[in-house]
């Protein structure tokens, strides 16, 4: 399967960090990895491929090399992306009735470019806790839509001329998206029963209402990926950031030919509200991941001098230049869609800028003739960051940031260069073969 056809069914499937980790599974399981339940003990062998689910959202998958033994230092090769995106999410209680409609009461997730959210038919998916006789153990659900179940209509023209001089949204109370009709809204205020919300996903469950306990759930945009060009150039889709990563990582590690040492990719949540959490590159996960693999793999005397031997490719989307705005591109440095993956550097460490880690991934570059770009912010704008630098600060190690170019970051829709996704994979399956 080709690269692009891979990225188009998971950018299908992954409509919140609870799908898009079952897509990967799905994969993995598929190509011989292992299940590891992180609560019990692991017993691991040479050759083996395994992977470890973390509260759903985050995934680890990791090999160990079928010639590598246990008086061998183990040569760890990291690649790490992110499974979350800008979006909006359900607040608890979520019924608004408002002038004869029903609506949803969201707060917005990560940095999105809100009115790219407007007039799209939008759905509903995540994980949903649901009752069960032993309390520390809810059954815990995962949920999908499958009808156009939400919109946030603009308001016409004709009622705010200004709008195209540019108009602020207020993430309270321009962002309510709609569900449908309520006929409960004409009723005096001390009859209303404004449960509609749940009596909804406790259909969609088959479970009882008052048997839902708590819930995380994603408005997504249903539109589907789809190519544009005159020789499909570029794809247009939902969630590029960074399922393309995600995507790319994946098939790298199953791909891979090295028969020595541990490769390992980590796909985090939470990267777009700032890492800090359970599930984020900003906790001890990925350090105490590897203490576990190398103790069970008879390195437990020798593990913390084994983890200077990593290396940590962070792999998330960079910038590229934008045909109607290049005054916004650094003066030098301009990515151009399709025309190979980006290494991204900054002074202030935004990025992982590691010299040493930036030349061996050009080696790799060119002695597999990949074709590759960089990315540096104007030096008057401040860029976005990545969880390169955050993990690297846990782990101490060579780093590198790299990333697909993007044109409209962060919007409900964004665009990248078709080439770019095998150019990419191209890459971390060699890091993890050389």
């Amino acid at each position: 399967m080709k690269e692009t056809e891979i990225l188009f069914d998971l950018l299908k499937k992954g409509v919140s960090p609870v799908q898009a980790v079952s897509a990967c599974e799905e994969r993995l399981e598929h190509a011989g990895f292992e299940r590891l339940e992180y609560k019990e003990e692991w017993e691991l062998a040479t050759g083996g491929k395994y992977y470890v689910n973390h509260h759903d959202t985050t995934l680890f998958a990791f090999t160990v090399g079928k010639k590598w033994g246990a008086g061998m230092a183990p040569q760890i090769r990291i690649a790490a992306a992110h499974t979350d995106f800008p979006c909006l999410r359900i607040k608890p209680s979520a019924d608004v009735l408002s002038g004869g409609y029903a609506q949803v009461n969201v707060e917005v997730y990560g940095g999105a470019i809100l009115n790219t959210w407007l007039d799209r038919p939008l759905g509903i998916a995540g994980r949903v806790a649901v009752r069960s006789e032993d309390v520390f153990a809810p059954v815990v659900r995962e949920f999908v839509s499958e009808k156009n179940l939400l919109t946030i209509p603009n308001l016409a023209i004709h009622m705010n001329r200004e709008v195209n001089k540019g108009v602020e949204l207020n993430k309270q109370t321009d962002m309510l998206p709609i569900l449908g009709l309520a006929v409960e809204d004409v009723l005096p205020a001390e009859q209303r029963k404004t449960d509609y919300f749940l009596t909804f996903l406790a259909d969609e469950l088959s479970v009882k209402k008052e048997d839902i306990l708590d819930f995380e759930l994603t408005i997504f945009c249903k539109e589907e990926p789809q190519y544009i060009g005159l020789k499909d150039d570029f794809i247009s889709s939902p969630r590029l950031d960074n399922l393309n990563s995600c995507a790319a990582l994946v098939s790298g590690i199953i791909d891979a030919k090295r028969t020595e040492g541990l490769n390992m990719i980590a796909l985090f949540d939470h990267e777009e509200i700032g890492s800090r959490s359970k599930q984020g590159a900003g906790s001890i996960l990925l350090h105490d991941m590897l203490l576990r693999i190398l103790k069970a793999l008879g390195r437990g005397e020798t593990s913390e001098s084994d983890l200077y031997q990593s290396m940590i490719l962070s792999v998330d989307v960079a910038h590229g230049l934008h045909p109607n705005q290049a005054g916004k591109m650094d003066i030098t440095n301009k990515p151009v869609l399709g025309k190979g993956f980006c290494i991204k550097e900054a002074s202030s460490q935004s990025y992982a800028t590691d010299c040493e880690a930036i030349a061996i991934i050009q080696q790799i570059c060119d002695e597999k003739k990949i074709p590759y770009q960089k990315f540096v912010n104007r030096s008057d704008m401040a860029g976005g960051g990545t969880l390169g630098s955050i993990a690297s600060a846990l782990l101490p190690v060579k780093t590198v940031d790299i990333g697909i170019p993007l044109l409209a970051m962060h919007s409900a829709r964004e665009l990248m260069g078709t080439a770019d996704q095998q150019a990419l994979k191209d890459l971390t399956e060699a890091y993890f073969s050389l």
